[in-house]
């Protein structure tokens, strides 16, 4: 997994803000971030509107709000994953690396993770596998419904 962050800031205002993640919250960003300012790729990705324009400098942080969003975007260049955080909200990465663990297993094993699923608990096999192609995979699940065939997760 990479991470990379995305700013309406230019590249020389992200030390500066780094600098404050650091002092206020005891640790630096240690990903790269790259500086948006002529918003080419925030509109691209719909995190602003089509027609903003003018200097990154001059627009306030309100007017940038919807600038706040997550993307897991996966090995085939798809997004698998958008979240949108009002700007008051801060962002859940233990959400983020829960999502990105079971994109991983999900992409690996013919599965599916249940609601509120965390790595380690069981999976569900996912619909497109067949009793018998299940039972040749998983051996014995249970099930509290026909439809739904609950394993322990895979390694």
């Amino acid at each position: 997994m990479k991470v990379i962050g995305l700013s309406v800031d230019s590249t020389g205002d992200h030390e500066a803000w780094a600098d404050d993640i650091e002092e206020t919250q005891g640790a630096r960003p240690n990903y790269p971030i790259i500086g948006d300012d002529d918003f080419s790729v925030s509109k691209l990705y719909g995190m602003l509107p089509a027609e903003t324009s003018g200097d990154a400098k001059s627009r306030t942080p309100a007017d940038n709000q919807t600038v706040r969003n997550v993307f897991v975007i996966g090995p085939d260049k798809k997004v698998k994953l958008m979240l949108v955080y009002p700007m008051t909200t801060g962002r859940n990465f233990d959400e983020v690396l829960r999502v990105i663990d079971s994109l991983q297993l999900t992409a690996n094993h013919k599965v599916a993770t249940p609601v509120n699923w965390k790595q380690g608990e069981d999976v569900i096999i996912a619909g497109s596998v067949n009793n018998d192609q299940a039972k040749e995979l998983f051996g014995e699940w249970k099930s509290p419904k026909p439809y739904i065939r609950i394993v322990p997760q895979p390694n």
